[in-house]
């Protein structure tokens, strides 16, 4: 049976991380508090963050600003994921809801 963690990120209990993602207090305090949905959802935000800002992961000024960011995507203001938040593929034909954004099969509200 997996370990299961309350996640931070996604607001409930789901499957925990195997290991911590990497040595050091916030690679524990991930491990303690992501589940695995919700690496999975940083591992695709770090992505987008590496290719926008060009970032070398051998140079640790680029690393530290990915840890910065990665702390603030599970552990910032306003991190967890919205309640109506579903993850793409898993909403049937609708994607996923995006805050601010009105559903297009949704009725106007007038």
């Amino acid at each position: 049976m997996p370990r299961m963690v309350n996640c931070v990120k996604l607001g409930k209990e789901l499957p925990g991380l195997a290991r911590p993602p990497f040595p050091g207090e916030l690679g524990k305090r991930i491990y303690n508090s992501v589940s695995q949905q919700g690496w999975q959802l940083w591992q695709e935000q770090s992505t987008l963050i590496i290719n926008h800002y060009g970032l070398n992961l051998a140079d640790p000024r680029a690393t530290e600003t990915l840890m910065k960011e990665m702390e603030e995507f599970f552990f910032g203001e306003g991190a967890r994921v919205p309640d109506d938040w579903v993850p793409e593929g898993e909403g049937g034909d609708k994607a996923a809801p995006t805050k601010g954004a009105p559903d297009k099969g949704a009725p106007s509200r007038k």
